[in-house]
């Protein structure tokens, strides 16, 4: 049950050269609420919750902790004040154990040696506490991402936290996983402790609090119950307009078949998958989280070698050993970690756009700069990316700017075929709009689409067909038409077999 204010702040207002990052900010949780924190990418949420960590200096405004002014200055005072987060990358020495990990710099002596009866009785019984199954023994580096995160809570809690932030923390979970630290959260509200939960992910904000708090361009829209608005409202909120539907695309199929898979298998994470994409088609690949979708995108693209099966090109068949291989052909992958994998982060925009086709505007290793920025603007204006220069690094961009230029960079290239594998993993929902509509473009353009998504509703919403993929294996090919029902789809996801199939289907 909800109680008395735990936290309370007050017209706080933060400016940076050229931006206005909060502006007059008011914001309240209690002891044991969940409070959603949500707004697009740029709202100023972190800002915010950078000012209540200590990292940033608030420029006027008033904290109060149960109902007592405070001033933050650092993370050191912040953490005094028993303010902790878990971030998506959790921070923990991967090279220790669970309860060192309880005891960084703090290690309890007897005499000249480490009282490990101590360390291993205080990190369990914090475990116990929030109902945690995890060896206090085990090494961080062994654990899943979902333990890491419940061992950075469960000693967050163990260290007197009353209010916690949980930015994005389901961004590398499996469903069950997502389950689990939704448990351990319910936990933490019956303990009076406070959560602010902040996620791109809204189903994620009705599944778990009880009060959203609504940023946009560094201002409170709006703070109300979850129970007393709809997902459609509170996008229409975050966004500023009104949300009349988000896949609502225009779709533009052809019987023109410009990609087949044959029996393509990499052992052992898949085997044997079989589909055709067609000219302007988007075709979905839907499984749970590790089922071996973003595997088979990677040897279509060349990154992973395949071990048996063939790869036809308008209906030549290809050799794909290597992504320059998978290039010539006019295929582009925007991979599932943008970050590690899709973008030189240290390296500008105006390079990250040019990045695959130097050799077309060189001569003798000279780069015509002119063309490269010529390519470079065109794009920045239609996708809309939001930078103050060219040369911005891409690191410093938001999650949403990141993907658009990837998708730059694809279509620098002149690619056929897109491969976007969790195109809108942490990207806000003004972002994904964009995207989408960026999709509407690319089909329109007879280029065709592969999306890799374990998001079913995002599957639903944007697939001519679905391929449906299950530990490796296809459990079933639909039409997405009326006649799909979203049950169906993760049953076969989930290996299960149905019974009465009512619509176009084509079980393997």
């Amino acid at each position: 049950m909800i109680g008395e204010e735990l936290l309370r702040i007050e017209s706080i207002s933060k400016e940076f050269p050229g931006v206005k990052a909060l502006s007059n900010v008011d914001f309240m949780i209690r002891k044991g609420e969940v409070h959603a924190l949500v707004g697009e990418n740029g709202a100023g949420k972190s800002t915010l919750i950078k000012i209540l960590m200590g990292v940033y200096p608030k420029d006027k405004g008033k904290i109060f902790i149960e109902d007592e002014e405070v001033e933050i200055k650092s993370p050191i005072q912040a953490k005094k004040y028993g303010f902790s987060a878990v971030y998506q990358d959790v921070i923990l020495a991967r090279n220790l154990s669970v309860g060192e990990n309880f005891f960084l710099g703090k290690l309890p002596m007897k005499g000249l040696v480490v009282d490990w009866k101590t360390v291993r009785k205080v990190s369990q019984e914090a475990l116990k506490k929030l109902d945690i199954d995890i060896d206090q023994r085990k090494k961080i580096k062994d654990l899943t991402m979902a333990q890491q995160e419940m061992i950075a809570v469960a000693k967050i809690v163990y260290e007197n936290s009353k209010v916690i932030v949980f930015d994005e923390p389901t961004a590398l979970l499996t469903n069950k996983e997502t389950e689990q630290l939704f448990t351990i959260i319910k936990k933490l509200k019956s303990q009076d402790i406070g959560v602010i939960y902040i996620s791109h992910r809204i189903e994620e904000i009705f599944a778990i609090c009880d009060t959203v708090t609504v940023l946009k361009d560094g201002h409170r829209v709006g703070t109300l119950p979850v129970s007393d608005i709809n997902h459609d409202g509170l996008v229409s909120m975050m966004i500023g307009r009104d949300l009349k539907d988000v896949y609502n695309i225009e779709h533009h199929k052809s019987q023109e078949v410009v990609l087949e898979v044959k029996n393509l298998t990499r052992k052992p994470k898949f085997r044997n998958i079989n589909f055709q994409l067609h000219k302007g088609e988007i075709l979905c690949i839907f499984g749970l989280v590790g089922s071996g979708g973003s595997d088979i995108a990677r040897c279509i693209f060349g990154a992973d070698k395949y071990d048996a099966g063939e790869i036809f090109i308008n209906n030549k068949r290809k050799d794909v050993n290597s992504p320059i291989d998978a290039i010539s052909l006019g295929i582009g992958l925007l991979p599932e970690n943008r970050k590690l994998q899709g973008l030189a982060l240290k390296l500008s925009v105006v390079v990250n756009i040019n990045l695959v086709i130097y050799n077309q505007i060189s001569t003798l290793g000279i780069i015509n700069r002119g063309e490269e920025q010529k390519r470079a603007v065109k794009y920045v204006d239609e996708l809309r990316i939001k930078i103050p220069s060219l040369h911005q690094k891409v690191e410093r961009l938001s999650g949403g700017n990141q993907q658009k230029v990837i998708i730059s960079k694809w279509l620098n290239a002149q690619s056929d075929i897109f491969i976007f594998d969790e195109p809108t993993s942490g990207v806000d929902v003004g972002a994904k709009l964009e995207i989408y509509r960026f999709f509407e473009k690319i089909i329109s353009g007879g280029q065709s689409i592969i999306v890799i998504s374990s998001y079913l509703p995002e599957v639903m919403g944007l697939a001519d067909r679905i391929v449906i993929i299950h530990e490796g294996n296809c459990a079933g090919i639909v039409n997405n038409n009326e006649r799909v029902s979203g049950n169906d789809i993760l049953k076969l996801a989930s290996g299960l077999r149905l019974v009465n199939n009512n619509y176009n289907q084509e079980v393997f």
